[in-house]
């Protein structure tokens, strides 16, 4: 591996990633672009109520966890955007 790829993986295990948390936060009203950047950000300003707005606890070290947040919610920007416009998919897996 790379050592790109394991500080990458080192950040999101120390972190806590943000975007990671901000998946299963179905919270009504909460962000979904760029959900864990956002959530990063908002901790680092000293939001004081994290899960309140976005339905997921902010991460012990929202500055390291940044980078990596920011790089998922880039890769998953068209499915949130999707989910903003209101497409659902109802997908199914198996044989």
């Amino acid at each position: 591996m790379s050592k790109a790829l394991l500080a990458l993986l080192a950040v999101m295990h120390i972190g806590g990633c943000a975007s990671v948390r901000t998946l299963d936060a179905a919270k009504p009203g909460a962000p979904v672009v760029y959900a864990g950047t956002r959530l990063d950000w908002y901790a680092m300003q000293g939001g004081c109520c994290a899960l309140d707005r976005f339905g997921a606890q902010a991460p012990r070290y929202p500055g390291l966890d940044l980078p990596a947040s920011a790089l998922l919610d880039t890769v998953l920007l068209p499915l949130s955007v999707l989910t903003v416009l209101g497409v659902g998919f109802q997908a199914s897996g198996g044989l």
